[in-house]
């Protein structure tokens, strides 16, 4: 099992690489966000819902608030659907 500091290690490396800020990555909300699409419509809704979740607080203008946002919108339809 990855250990939360694995994976805060790994968020901070990623984040540099790519040129995002640390401060918008909510490892907890992503996890959750990752679990309810899973469970609710099929383990690769995980990464899917990640990926298009991301994008869309990014064109509302990437800031943690819009990751939320998108978040809490994707993990409502998902239990929505379950």
């Amino acid at each position: 099992m990855t250990e939360p500091a694995e994976l805060d290690a790994w968020a901070d490396q990623l984040a540099e690489a790519l040129g995002v800020p640390r401060d918008v990555i909510d490892i907890p909300l992503v996890l959750d966000l990752a679990r309810d699409s899973a469970h609710a419509i099929a383990r690769p809704a995980a990464p899917l819902t990640a990926f298009i979740v991301g994008y869309a607080a990014a064109l509302a203008g990437g800031g943690i608030d819009e990751v939320r946002t998108a978040a809490a919108s994707a993990s409502r339809l998902a239990t929505e659907r379950a």
